[in-house]
């Protein structure tokens, strides 16, 4: 029966089957026309016959053999690749490599660099979404220092970590159907429920099932058929509070970008509460470590205000990439250049603290720069020379979105920073395929995303 299920009905393999059993056939006539005529089968024999010239001499059969043997060697090709296509095509949807590919890509999905993503909000399932394209050795580190919207407010009657950030990021990384997607993202719009998403609504109903925020998340990963891993960056409740230049004290990350002025420094409370400890160990041994894109202060920083991760960051080994952000941020970095947000960082983190800031190097038109103008954001300028003499060179490369909202395009963004992490990286003799395999993908995707502009 299970050979059989083969030719259930819709599955696109049955002509593709018939095809590769012709194949068969005529790469054996071809076998039978190359052994002596004392040996040839009796059907190999009767088709020479059927073959006979007007004039009563037969075909060569070496001109027969050749003839089968290269008509069964085509068609088997075609079906071989017609049944793989089919499979692939069922397995993995967003494959359009074949079955060979879509198998390397879900056995292989962890090797390769090893990347870590930290940061939170909207920003980081950015970059997510574009490297599961090329990757699943991914650990995305997630700020739970939210204390706004549905994740506020179940922090406060539920006490669980606030699941919002979290949730971006396994979505980000899910490899799962649209609709399922959907329900995770959907908000309840009446009743008691009116404000929350399924999605934080699960983390949470997972957190109190398992006792374990870290237990839920990879409960919901599984669900969701995530490429790699989110962590939180602590298990603590934690408050992000901001000291202000102008000596005020603002509580809370929604406080923050709501208070006005420019911000002096970052600090948790309580203080110094232990990073994730899988967290600290994902930055040691990362290849290549992203930082951002997403609010420098409320998204990025609250990871790095974490004494652990903030030491990891200074003692890895990967090539440490600042992304900033294509736009400003109202009420949280007006009128900041990239050399600002690189010193911001440098402030909580120490000198250099990354090896590269990223930045987009490609204009942005006008009009759709008027809502943004309007808000009191504008595209983040970019000061290298500023950068260098802070120690850190700068990459401009095109990885905005080309309509729609102002912000990095993933794929763009993805593959610049996988290409120059590959540039500087050496592979150790066991990771030389794997890189080599990768480049390849980022070769291909260039040439898909080129096409597309």
């Amino acid at each position: 029966m299970r050979v059989l299920s083969w030719l259930y009905p819709g599955l696109g393999v049955k002509r593709w089957l018939a095809l590769v059993a012709l194949a068969a056939l005529l790469l054996g006539l071809g076998v039978a026309f190359s052994v002596s005529p004392g040996t040839m089968p009796a059907i190999a024999a009767a088709i020479a016959h059927a073959l006979r010239k007007p004039d009563g001499t037969t075909v060569p059969r070496w001109v027969l053999a050749l003839f089968f043997l290269l008509s069964g060697a085509a068609l088997a090709s075609s079906g071989l690749r017609g049944v793989s296509l089919s499979v692939a095509r069922a397995l993995a949807p967003q494959s359009a490599e074949g079955l060979g590919e879509a198998l390397y890509v879900r056995r292989n999905a962890g090797r390769g660099p090893r990347l870590v993503a930290i940061g939170g909000g909207t920003g980081l399932p950015v970059l997510l979404r574009g490297l599961k394209a090329y990757s699943g050795n991914i650990t995305a580190v997630v700020t739970v220092a939210d204390d706004g919207g549905s994740s506020g407010r179940l922090r406060g009657e539920l006490g669980v970590l606030p699941p919002g950030d979290v949730r971006n990021c396994l979505l980000a990384l899910a490899d799962t159907e649209p609709l399922m997607e959907q329900v995770f993202l959907h908000r309840f719009s009446r009743g008691d429920l009116a404000g929350h998403s399924v999605g934080n609504l699960l983390l949470s109903g997972l957190s109190e099932v398992t006792g374990d925020f870290v237990q839920a998340i990879e409960a919901a990963s599984r669900i969701l058929a995530v490429r790699g891993q989110v962590l939180p960056s602590t298990l603590e409740h934690v408050v992000l509070v901001a000291e202000m230049e102008d000596g005020r004290e603002v509580r809370g990350e929604s406080s923050i970008t709501a208070a006005g002025g420019r911000i002096a420094r970052l600090r948790l409370d309580p203080p110094d509460p232990p990073a994730l400890e899988a967290a600290v160990r994902a930055v040691l041994d990362a290849d290549i470590l992203v930082i951002g894109p997403g609010s420098l202060y409320t998204s990025i920083l609250p990871n790095l205000a974490l004494s652990g991760l903030r030491e990891a960051l200074r003692r890895t080994r990967a090539l440490r990439i600042l992304v900033v952000n294509v736009m400003t941020q109202p009420g949280e970095t007006d009128g900041f250049s990239a050399g600002d947000h690189l010193a911001a960082l440098q402030a909580h983190v120490g000198r250099p603290g990354v090896d590269l800031v990223l930045v987009n190097s490609r204009p942005v038109g006008t009009e759709r720069l008027g809502p943004y103008s309007a808000q009191g954001s504008s595209p983040v300028a970019v000061d290298a020379a500023r950068c260098q003499e802070l120690g850190v060179a700068v990459l401009a490369a095109d990885v905005v979105t080309r309509d729609g909202l102002v912000r990095h395009d993933p794929d763009r963004l993805a593959r610049v920073v996988l290409q120059e992490a590959l540039r500087r990286l050496t592979p150790a003799p066991r990771q030389v395929i794997d890189y080599y395999y990768l480049q390849e993908r980022l070769r291909r995707g260039a040439q898909v995303g080129g096409a597309g502009r």
